[in-house]
């Protein structure tokens, strides 16, 4: 997944922020989908791009409501709403199919600071409700989604692999989701009661820059967001996802419209080498 808030001059990268809105937006790891396969056009028509003012794509996001869109907080704490558009619908980032709408309002976790401290979520509001097929974010009720040995899906328009090209086309892969201790013993920042990770112990699949903020799909579920990881698809490194049940209120909450988040100015997120 190849995601760390980009790493700290090290490793991790923050999957997914690029171009203009990359330089501000993200500081940490960034990943892409690496050894996974094209997705099938409209198979998942609930996942999304957030795009900046040239239109170039940097990180994903799902539709939890035909307005509001799930993403990372490192992909959009450093921007602003009138910078940034959101496209619904369009497989291949080359065309103009789908829809490119614009953001009118963002709450992100007012505890967020950078990626590997946590709290690495956000709701998009967007401008005008979109036409498309939108999914459940995970409760605490879907518990069994967070099984270890559960096979996940994540998606994304990242890179293919960890010094490679971004992809044109929506990508997909499945990746088993590992225990929180394999997780610990990996990452020292590793927060069990609010991130997953997911991958397998050779590698050679994961998410990768250009990746974040965008879907881990489990029972029809959105159970984890693209957050950080140490390179990409790297053996022993599985990816590390928000975990998104442990947010249940907040995102109920800023879907109601009843959370005004923080400014994205007041957010320090330091810029790492990915």
């Amino acid at each position: 997944m190849g995601v760390t808030a980009l790493l700290v001059a090290a490793a991790l990268t923050v999957v997914g922020v690029a171009g203009a809105v990359a330089n501000q937006a993200t500081a940490g790891p960034q990943p892409k989908i690496v050894g996974g396969s094209e997705a099938e056009p409209d198979e998942h028509p609930y996942v999304v791009y957030l795009a900046d003012r040239r239109g170039k794509q940097f990180c994903g996001g799902t539709l939890i409501t035909p307005d509001k869109v799930v993403t990372a907080a490192h992909c959009v704490a450093r921007s602003s709403p009138r910078r940034i558009s959101v496209v619904a619908g369009r497989h291949d980032t080359r065309t103009d199919e789908g829809t490119d709408v614009g953001v009118a309002d963002m709450w992100i976790h007012e505890d967020y600071s950078r990626v590997t401290d946590g709290n690495d979520i956000a709701v998009l509001t967007l401008e005008e409700k979109v036409p498309y097929e939108t999914i459940r974010p995970a409760t605490a009720e879907d518990e069994d989604q967070y099984a270890k040995g559960t096979e996940a899906t994540v998606l994304g328009w990242g890179r293919i692999a960890e010094r490679g090209p971004s992809s044109n086309y929506l990508r997909e892969a499945r990746v088993p989701l590992r225990a929180d201790g394999d997780c610990e013993e990996t990452y020292r920042d590793y927060q069990p009661e609010q991130m997953v990770c997911a991958g397998y112990q050779k590698g050679g699949v994961d998410a990768c820059q250009g990746d974040s903020g965008g879907p881990l799909i489990a029972g029809d579920r959105l159970i984890g967001v693209v957050s950080w990881g140490e390179g990409c698809a790297r053996p022993e490194k599985p990816g590390v996802y928000t975990e998104v049940r442990a947010f249940e209120a907040e995102i109920k909450a800023a879907v109601e419209g009843s959370r005004s988040g923080v400014a994205p100015d007041s957010i320090g997120i330091p810029i790492l080498g990915g």
